[in-house]
């Protein structure tokens, strides 16, 4: 009962993947991500233990079509999976299993994978793979909130969604946008809220990581962020 992209930045490098559904907690359960090494989606009936599993052969540079076909063959229950991989080559590859409930499917393009099941329609993952390549001068974060936005226009779930995540790694062994919205009426609009107010403050993070001494972050937010004041001094 999800929808996602899982990308690379051809420009940066990066990889990501957003994801929305009608369950809570997606964030924690779904998205993989090694950074300089590639990106995954386990969904559909999800299983976490794939995840790790996903992780690990990710970690080994292995081909997007490897990755799936070892993750498959470890579970015993393939056909209630979806999965969709980028590899560290920038090459997609996706499965949806025979019994992920319809509309299920995945359209893949170069360097990522929007897929989803339980969906109005076809529709929906055409809209995204549109979004997501619409402008790709636009950060890799930008893209995949804006791909998840598409999805929902176009009709998202039958039920509606509850949550939705953000993930995208650098070149840094942690994540330079980590946001989740994990019960919500319109998650994808909580986590466009989240990104807008996030985004300009990316740098300051990855800086605060190796340099200690930076100003707080409202200090640095009020000198970065033209008309904004912290609650404190208005």
């Amino acid at each position: 009962m999800t929808f996602s992209v899982v990308a690379r930045c051809k420009r940066t490098g990066q990889y990501g993947v957003a994801v929305a559904t009608y369950s809570p907690n997606v964030g924690g359960r779904c998205p993989v991500v090694i950074p300089g090494m590639g990106a995954a989606s386990i969904q559909a009936v999800a299983n976490p233990q794939l995840a790790f599993i996903a992780a690990r052969l990710l970690k080994q540079g292995l081909s997007s079509e490897k990755v799936i076909s070892e993750l498959l063959g470890s579970d015993p229950d393939p056909n209630y999976r979806q999965i969709a991989v980028v590899d560290v080559y920038g090459r997609a590859h996706a499965v949806t299993g025979s019994r992920n409930p319809v509309w299920a499917g995945h359209h893949v393009g170069d360097g990522f994978v929007c897929s989803g099941n339980v969906l109005v329609g076809e529709q929906v993952v055409a809209a995204m793979a549109r979004a997501f390549q619409a402008d790709t001068e636009q950060p890799l974060a930008e893209r995949l909130v804006r791909s998840i936005e598409a999805g929902r226009d176009a009709g998202g779930q039958p039920e509606g969604q509850n949550s939705a995540a953000l993930l995208v790694y650098d070149r840094y062994v942690f994540p330079i946008v980590d946001l989740r919205v994990d019960l919500h009426d319109e998650p994808e609009g909580e986590l466009r809220r989240l990104w807008d107010w996030y985004a300009p403050m990316v740098p300051y993070y990855i800086d605060r990581a190796f340099t200690p001494n930076v100003p707080r972050w409202w200090q640095w937010r009020q000198a970065h962020v033209a008309g904004w004041t912290p609650r404190h001094l208005r």
